[in-house]
C-alpha cells in the first residue's frame, strides 16, 4: 500500500510519466486552454511529479506540495506575465516553475548551471521578482501595482498578485507593506497562504490569529452587489465608497467583527480551502477587477498529498533524497556544525541559567531543538523576524541574561541597524552565532553567506571569531560568555570536518597550523582544513587567524617582518574581509609585503553542490594551491 493519499485521482498518476495534461502544458496559456473540469486531475499530476523529481533531486518539498491548487488557478484566471505574480519565499513556487515552461528543466532545479532555486526575473519573465528571502512580496508587488496605475492607461494596466505564506507573515515587512497598501489608492490582490508552517510550527500571536479568523462569504456578496447597484444609480463613487468603507470598519470593529485587513480598509475574503481548485478558480474570478487592496486568505496543508509530508512537516520541508513508496530517507550521517552548535548550547544552559537561545524561526535548522527540549521556557522562536531578534536579544541581555541568537548568515543581513544601534553601540552582551557562513550550496545566491565578515568588522565593539574545528566553536562558545560587549561566531553549513585544533583557543590569538620559509598562508574559518590539504609537501607556513576582530596583531608584525609574500584565503566576499583587514594592517605599518587574497571576488555566486562552487571559485584545494606554486614560480 503506496503511502501517497489515497485519492482517486492521485492513485491514477502515481508512477507513471504518462501525465495526461502536463505533458502537454509549456505555458499558462496552454493551462487556459483546458476545460475548468481538467484542472483537479492536473493538480494530481502535478503533486505527482514533484514528488516524483524531488525525490530525486533535493528541493523544498512540503512547501510546493501544499500551493499546487493556488498555483493553477492563478495562472488559470490570470494572463500571466502580462499580469504579475509574486511570490513570497520561493520555497512555495515550484509548480510555478513547472507550468511556466520549465518543466522540462526541471530536474535541473539547484544544480549546477541548471534552474535557480527560487523565482528570479533574471531566468524569467513569469518571474515577476526576486524570493529568495521571506516577507518582501507585498512590499514588492505594491511597487509594481503603482508603478502600473502612475504609467499606464486604466486600459492597459495589469494585475498584480502577491502571494504570501510559509511564515512570511510574521516577518515585520510584510506588515509594513500591508500599512502602505492601505494608504495608497491600489488594486493589489494579497493571497494569504495560511499553512500554520514556516519550517518549523509558527509562533506567536499574529499566528493564532489566523487560526482564529473567520468571515462572511454572504456579507462580501451583498456588498459587492449593493456598491454595484448604488454606483449604478451615481448614489456612489471612488471618494465616497472610501468613506463609507471607514465608517463601516469602525462599526465593525466596535462590535468585534472586524479583522486586521478590514482595520486596513482592504477587502477581505476567505478564509477558504486552498486545495479546492475549482473554488478557487471561481472566487479569483469574482474578484479579479474589483477595485482597492483585496484579500484572499486560503488555507493549506503544508505537504498535502505526500502522507509522509502532512505528517512530519518540519522534516519534509526540505528532506533530500527518498524512496517515494516507503518514505524512507536517504543519506548517511555525519556530525553538523549546528549539532555541536546544538549540545554546546545545551551544555552551556544546564551550567549557567542565564543561557538563553533565540531563533528566527529556524530552532530544528540550527539544532536549538536540543536545548529546547530540556529549557523550553529558555528558547525563544521569534519567528521570520531576525531584526526584532536582534533587538529582543539585546534586551535580554540589558537585563542580565546571556543570549545566544542564531541567525543564518545571509539573513542577518535583514538586522544590521539592529547590530550597530541596539546591539553594539552600547556594548550589549549578545552572542551572535552565525549559521551558514560561506559558500551553501543549491540555494544559491540569496542564501550564501558570503557577506558578514565583512560587513560586521567595521562595526565598533564587535568581536568576531571563526572556528575551524569541532572544539575551536565549542571554546568559542564557552569564551564568550566571559567576554563584554557583542561577540559573532560565524561556522558553515554541514558536515564538520575531522581535523582537531593544535592549541586551545585563546583572544585574538591565531594558530600556527605548519611552517615553512617561502610563503605565509593566512586563513579563516573552516576553509583552513582546505589549505591543509592544499599544501601539502609545500614549504609554506600557514596561520589559522581564527579571529578577524581582534587581528593578532603579534603574529601579523611576525609574518610582515619575515615574508614578502603573503596569501589570505577566507570563504566570504575579499573586498572588506580578511584580506582587506591583513592588508590595511601592513600598509599601516610599512612592511613592504605582496598580498594575494583569496575568496569570493566582486560577484554574486550562482547555485550548485559546494564541492562545484568551490571548484569554480578556485578555493578548493587544487585551486589554492595552484595559486600558491603560481607565487612559488
Amino acid at each position: 500500500m503506496h503511502i501517497l493519499k489515497k485519492s482517486r485521482i492521485f492513485a491514477r498518476y502515481f508512477g507513471s510519466m504518462d501525465y495526461k495534461y502536463l505533458n502537454n502544458i509549456n505555458s499558462p496559456r496552454d493551462l487556459k486552454a483546458l476545460p475548468k473540469e481538467a484542472l483537479p486531475d492536473l493538480c494530481a499530476e502535478l503533486r505527482n511529479f514533484i514528488v516524483q523529481e524531488l525525490s530525486r533531486n533535493p528541493g523544498h518539498l512540503a512547501s510546493s506540495l501544499g500551493t499546487i491548487e493556488i498555483t493553477v488557478a492563478l495562472h488559470y484566471v490570470y494572463d500571466t506575465p502580462e499580469d504579475k505574480l509574486v511570490w513570497d519565499v520561493g520555497h512555495q513556487a515550484y509548480a510555478h516553475k513547472i507550468l511556466t515552461g520549465r518543466r522540462d528543466r526541471f530536474a535541473t532545479n539547484r544544480q549546477f548551471k541548471g534552474l535557480a532555486p527560487f523565482p528570479t526575473p533574471l531566468e524569467s519573465d513569469y518571474d515577476a521578482f526576486i524570493a529568495g528571502h521571506a516577507s518582501n512580496s507585498i512590499s514588492a508587488a505594491l511597487g509594481i501595482e503603482m508603478a502600473e496605475e502612475l504609467l499606464k492607461p486604466e486600459s492597459e494596466r495589469n494585475h498584480v498578485v502577491a502571494i504570501i505564506g510559509d511564515g512570511a507573515m510574521t516577518g515585520g515587512l510584510a506588515f509594513e507593506g500591508l500599512n502602505n497598501t492601505s494608504m495608497d489608492r491600489n488594486n493589489l490582490l494579497i493571497v494569504l497562504n495560511d499553512n500554520n508552517m514556516a519550517i518549523d510550527p509558527l509562533k506567536g500571536g499574529f499566528t493564532q490569529y489566523l487560526v482564529d479568523l473567520t468571515t462572511s462569504e454572504g456579507y462580501n456578496k451583498w456588498r459587492w452587489n449593493t456598491y454595484q447597484r448604488l454606483a449604478k444609480w451615481g448614489i456612489i463613487n471612488e471618494t465616497r465608497k472610501y468613506k463609507i468603507r471607514r465608517f463601516t470598519n469602525d462599526i465593525k470593529m466596535s462590535k468585534q467583527t472586524s479583522n486586521i485587513f478590514r482595520g486596513l480598509n482592504m477587502r477581505y475574503f476567505g478564509p477558504t480551502d486552498g486545495h479546492d481548485v475549482l473554488s478557487l478558480v471561481r472566487i479569483l474570478n469574482e474578484i479579479k477587477d474589483f477595485k482597492g487592496p483585496k484579500v484572499l486568505h486560503i488555507v493549506t496543508v503544508k505537504g498535502k498529498g505526500y502522507e509522509p509530508a502532512e505528517k512530519d512537516q518540519t522534516v519534509w520541508h526540505a528532506p533530500g533524497e527518498f524512496n517515494v513508496e516507503t518514505g524512507e530517507r536517504k543519506g548517511g550521517h555525519a556530525l553538523l556544525w549546528q549539532e555541536v552548535f546544538g549540545e554546546t548550547l545545551l551544555d552551556l544552559a544546564r551550567k549557567n541559567p542565564k543561557v538563553v537561545g533565540i531563533t528566527p524561526a529556524m530552532p530544528s535548522g540550527c539544532s536549538m531543538t536540543i536545548m529546547q527540549k530540556e529549557f523550553p521556557k529558555r528558547v525563544f522562536d521569534v519567528g521570520i523576524a531576525e531584526g526584532h531578534a536582534v533587538t529582543f536579544s539585546a534586551g535580554l541581555a540589558k537585563d542580565g541574561a546571556i543570549p545566544f541568537c542564531n541567525i543564518y548568515s545571509s539573513f542577518l543581513q535583514r538586522a544590521y541597524d539592529n547590530i550597530i544601534h541596539d546591539v553594539a553601540i552600547t556594548k550589549q552582551h549578545v552572542i551572535l552565532c552565525i549559521d551558514r557562513a560561506g559558500i551553501v550550496g543549491n540555494d544559491g545566491a540569496t542564501h550564501h553567506g558570503l557577506l558578514d565578515m565583512a560587513f560586521l568588522r567595521p562595526v565598533p565593539n564587535m568581536q568576531i571569531v571563526a572556528p575551524r574545528t569541532a572544539r575551536e566553536l565549542q571554546e568559542a562558545m564557552q569564551m564568550a560568555l566571559t567576554l563584554d560587549g557583542p561577540v559573532a561566531i560565524r561556522y558553515p553549513r554541514g558536515r564538520i570536518p575531522e581535523e582537531t585544533s593544535l592549541t586551545p583557543l585563546a583572544y585574538g590569538k591565531a594558530e600556527q597550523l605548519q611552517e615553512g620559509t617561502k610563503i605565509a598562508v593566512l586563513s579563516i574559518g573552516a576553509i583552513g582544513n582546505t589549505v591543509q590539504k592544499a599544501i601539502q609537501g609545500l614549504e609554506v607556513a600557514h596561520y589559522a587567524m581564527r579571529w578577524l576582530k581582534p587581528l593578532d596583531v603579534e603574529l601579523l608584525d611576525k609574518v610582515g617582518k619575515n615574508y614578502s609574500l603573503i596569501v589570505t584565503v577566507e570563504d566570504g566576499v575579499i573586498n572588506g574581509g580578511l584580506g582587506s583587514a591583513v592588508s590595511e594592517y601592513m600598509a599601516g605599518k610599512g612592511y613592504n609585503c605582496h598580498i594575494t587574497r583569496l575568496g569570493v571576488d566582486d560577484c554574486f555566486v550562482e547555485h550548485g553542490s559546494t564541492a562545484e562552487l568551490f571548484k569554480m571559485l578556485q578555493l578548493d584545494a587544487e585551486g589554492i594551491r595552484a595559486k600558491i606554486l603560481e607565487l612559488c614560480e
